[in-house]
């Protein structure tokens, strides 16, 4: 009677909505089952762990900064004068049943969450998951790793105490740093002179609200797309550049999945009640007046504190305003420019190498010695400024005069992103080399250079240095620069030209041919 039941609801919400159609379809859909692609899915579980703490958290906490004095169960700060958001975590960390646990891992997440991010940012790029027709998604993805760096520090910020403090007094500075409108742009986000009454509260409504419903909006389109597009796959034996290989949604995937959340959610829990992170009431509330010593940011902002560190007292001064290059530089120039260009690579590949064709199967690192190379070197670049950031904590337990760690961190911020890229590119060269005397046995790590992407040196009769010859020039050469070294892995078919069929448990899924519709050659 009850299977009936269950039978008859199931078909009369299918007779007015069509749903099980569109179900069945959508548990055959097929997933990769390569243990790189799980990353974006820990960024997304990450995230989920940051909505429900932040939800409970939001229960307690008191956007607020009027001034109160602390009467509660953490004596050291008794009758200490404080903002009421401070005195509201410290509430939740003392006085709230489980608010220090939940505390905790809301900040483990948004490391883990960035982590996630970064690495699987490295891990498409390195692959070149982000080519013809992904580039769409690649932008998306941007734009969530710059969102995710603001809601970091902003959700950082809102406790008040003496590291967040200093941390929102460095970045008003920033603000104001930008010409002509810096001011303005540091009085309306701000509220005033720092600090204000409002600049808590507004923090708030960004950190819980506005860059949330952002983010959320961005992570729909963003797996909307992967789910509309098909997943990149590695080479291998069966994948090619027209089907899809890998383990259907139902069971297979959604257990795999299912199973990520719950270690990711426990790991964090693990985390947060073993190792301690953030204690606020160290430090203490924000003083304008106090800094603490070997304060350092979480890691993701730690480049924008090291590129400050490093950079000299620089000002020129014209037509009434003073720009204060030693701020704006590595406050603004260097964390816009480093998303701008994350952005624009796809396009920037594509006009050099003139490739425009639709793509599915992932590079190997190694194929492709200049986009790794590159990679490299912004990695180099990257470890000189976080480790730039603690200068001082450096000098002081390793007892290295910190005017020298200066200096050689100067030096290294252009040298290293330099021996890091011609290493790499040498290493990269080497492992092919390696690879053609020692031909694989499996067809997957067979490869080929696609001598079809190869532009011609343009010869004029006339060697006239006009600005279209030069760019014909510049672009030739970076495009043998580009592809000269690069190889290809297609996958290997049957001698017919078929696609052989997994011998294994794993599923494949034929691309319809739409998607390989030379449209634009």
């Amino acid at each position: 009677m009850k299977g009936n039941t269950g039978r008859n609801v199931a078909s009369a919400i299918d007779n007015r909505f069509g749903a099980a159609a569109p179900l069945r379809s959508s548990l055959r859909k097929i997933f990769p089952d390569h243990w790189s692609f799980l990353l974006g899915e820990m960024a997304l579980y990450s995230f989920v762990v940051l909505v429900l703490t932040g939800t409970f958290l939001t229960f307690f906490f008191k956007p607020s900064m009027t001034d109160v004095v602390y009467r509660g169960s953490y004596l050291k700060l008794d009758g200490v004068h404080m903002s009421e958001a401070f005195r509201s975590t410290l509430d939740i960390s003392f006085d709230v049943r489980g608010g220090l646990l939940m505390r905790q891992i809301h900040h483990w997440a948004a490391l883990l969450f960035l982590a996630a991010i970064s690495i699987h940012v490295m891990r498409i790029f390195f692959t070149g998951a982000f080519r013809k027709p992904r580039e769409l998604n690649w932008l998306i993805g941007v734009a969530m790793f710059a969102l995710a760096t603001f809601e970091g520090f902003a959700g950082y910020s809102l406790p008040d105490d003496l590291l967040s403090g200093t941390g929102l007094r460095i970045a008003q500075g920033i603000v104001m740093s930008i010409p002509i409108v810096g001011t303005y742009l540091s009085f309306f986000f701000f509220g005033g002179q720092y600090p204000s009454e409002l600049v808590i509260p507004r923090l708030f409504i960004l950190h819980v609200l506005l860059v949330p419903g952002l983010l959320i909006a961005l992570i729909g389109a963003h797996l909307f797309s992967v789910w509309h597009q098909g997943h990149t796959q590695w080479p291998g034996r069966h994948e090619r550049e027209r089907n899809e290989v890998g383990e259907p949604m139902w069971p297979v995937f959604l257990a795999k999945t299912s199973a990520l959340f719950c270690f990711t959610f426990g790991a964090l829990a693990l985390a947060s009640g073993i190792f301690q992170i953030n204690p606020v009431w160290l430090p203490g509330p924000y003083s304008p007046a106090v800094v603490s010593a070997t304060s350092q940011p979480d890691w993701y902002v730690g480049f924008m504190e090291g590129a400050l560190r490093l950079m000299p007292a620089v000002q020129t001064q014209g037509l009434g305003h003073t720009v204060a290059w030693n701020v704006f530089i590595p406050g603004v120039v260097i964390p816009v420019g480093f998303f701008l260009l994350l952005g624009a690579y796809p396009f920037a590949e594509r006009l050099v190498t003139g490739d425009r064709r639709y793509h599915r199967i992932l590079d190997r690192p190694r194929n492709d010695p200049i986009r790794t190379a590159l990679g490299a070197a912004a990695i180099a670049m990257a470890i000189d400024l976080l480790l730039a950031g603690g200068d001082d904590v450096i000098s002081l337990h390793l007892n290295i005069p910190i005017e020298f760690l200066v200096w050689a961190l100067r030096i290294g911020f252009f040298v290293a992103p330099l021996v890091a890229f011609v290493i790499t590119r040498y290493v990269c060269l080497a492992l092919q080399q390696r690879d053609q005397r020692q031909p694989p046995d499996v067809a997957e790590l067979r490869a080929s250079r696609p001598v079809g992407l190869i532009a011609p040196l343009p010869r004029h009769v006339i060697p006239l240095p006009t600005p279209r010859r030069a760019a014909a020039q510049v672009r030739s050469r970076l495009n043998r620069l580009y592809v000269s070294y690069r190889l290809e892995t297609k996958g290997t078919g049957d001698a017919d030209g078929q696609v052989s069929q997994p011998e294994d448990a794993r599923q494949l899924a034929r691309v319809p041919d739409e998607h390989h519709a030379e449209d634009d050659r």
